[in-house]
């Protein structure tokens, strides 16, 4: 956890989600799926349950480059955080974005303005499902492969489709 950041949790792990946030995938499945190039959150896994990480593809300790190959479409579908940052993107309790805001509303905690910012984001989403749709044959798990794993960023599943 961020020093300083406290949350409090209100809804069990995993269930009382808001009715219009349906994710595919949880967190733990996201990071072993392999997202965010492996850099992302490894410096906050003690703030989350253990086997969460145990599978997690995450690049080595030493590097902060984003490694395209540990995500699962092994393909970079990532805008830098500073990207998130200049527009305004980026709420104060979770510096690192809509995954930090996902793992912490997956274990409970609600804020229930932000939580509405983050649910509407993620239901624009939607609009690349369409176009893999249209664009792809259903058994070609791996066409367009950059929105595919741009969608898997925000724990939808592509592989169903």
């Amino acid at each position: 956890m961020q020093k300083g950041y406290e949350y409090e949790i209100v809804k069990l792990e995993g269930k009382n989600f808001d009715p219009e946030f349906k994710p595919d995938l949880t967190p733990k499945q996201m990071l072993e799926l392999g997202v965010f190039g492996g850099v992302y959150m490894r410096d906050c896994v003690k703030e989350f349950p253990k086997n969460w990480f145990t599978k997690a593809k995450f690049a080595p300790k030493d590097t902060s480059k984003h490694l395209e190959e540990l995500n699962f479409f092994k393909v970079n579908a990532s805008q830098p955080l500073s990207v998130w940052r200049e527009k305004g993107w980026i709420h104060e309790a979770d510096p690192r974005g809509w995954f930090q805001w996902y793992c912490r509303y997956y274990m409970g905690r609600r804020l229930p303005e932000e939580d509405k910012t983050q649910i509407r984001r993620w239901k624009a989403m939607r609009r690349h499902l369409g176009q893999i749709r249209a664009n792809c044959r259903p058994s070609d798990a791996f066409c367009r492969p950059k929105q595919r794993q741009a969608l898997l960023h925000w724990a939808y599943d592509t592989r169903k489709l």
